[in-house]
């Protein structure tokens, strides 16, 4: 559910030494305390920049051709779910208190929301209408897309990716032919940036899990939201050759999760 950045080529075996271990986000029932790996050159602060950028286009086009809806009761729900949402990320990261947050649906078939770096939340109409979300389903996908930008998985992508450009470049220096090259680019694909990839998407919705049920939305209406999108996805590749986990092995993970986070939902509805 999200969109790349294209990256500029850097050079210079100097950046070996600027890739810093962090932990984004800290506290929490769920218990993410896995260690990413980002550019030090690569701020938090440059990468929301770049994504406000992006995101302030796909509104302007979207106004250009009357799609951006804030006046119909779908607009109105995402926007209280947003802010019921939001006032949980503090849980997880202090400074998430101060980011410029922003909602806005979009008229659109697609059936998508996203949240970039920063707090740059989209919703598509078709996911509500096609699906027939309910306020407690709508709030786990905005709780998943909210967790991806407490975690930052977006700057996390665009390191590894820099990370893969480096790599590429020294293989030409060192005169590894283009068979190693393409060997190597395959190696990562799937034995790091796949399966990172569906790591990524596991902590979402743990993380997203525990957002929604603090704020008050039923935990339990993950796994119907998720069979949903397993049904409305027809044929998905295996997991194995998708970024994103299998609907059984989501729904399994959400299913372990949810007894941790019930008691902070029945705290929320009292």
């Amino acid at each position: 559910m999200h969109s790349l950045l294209r990256l500029p080529v850097l050079g210079g075996l100097s950046l070996l030494v600027a890739c810093q271990a962090v932990n984004t986000t800290s506290g929490g029932a769920v218990g993410v305390e896995r260690k990413q790996y980002m550019f030090s050159m690569l701020s938090a602060q440059e990468v929301d920049s770049m994504y406000a950028q992006a995101y302030r286009q796909t509104l302007d086009e979207a106004a250009g051709q009357g799609a951006l809806d804030s006046t119909s009761a779908n607009a109105r729900r995402v926007s209280v779910i947003a802010k019921r949402l939001i006032a949980q990320a503090p849980v997880f990261r202090a400074d998430a208190a101060e980011w410029d947050w922003q909602v806005n649906l979009i008229k659109s078939d697609e059936l998508n929301a996203n949240c970039g770096p920063g707090g740059k939340i989209i919703v598509y109409s078709g996911l509500i209408d096609q699906l027939r979300l309910t306020d407690d389903e709508l709030a786990a996908v905005m709780g998943h897309e909210i967790a991806h930008a407490l975690r930052e998985h977006s700057r996390e992508a665009m390191s590894k990716a820099y990370g893969v450009q480096m790599a590429t470049q020294l293989g030409a220096v060192l005169g590894v032919g283009d068979g190693g090259l393409q060997l190597a680019n395959t190696g990562v694909e799937y034995l790091m940036t796949l399966p990172n990839s569906r790591a990524n998407e596991n902590e979402a919705d743990v993380i997203g899990l525990e957002l929604s049920a603090r704020a008050g939305y039923d935990p339990n209406a993950a796994i119907s939201l998720w069979q949903k999108m397993s049904q409305a996805g027809g044929g998905a590749p295996p997991e194995f050759m998708s970024t994103h986990p299998s609907s059984g092995s989501r729904i399994s993970s959400l299913e372990a999760a949810i007894p941790k986070v019930l008691p902070l939902y029945e705290q929320a509805k009292r």
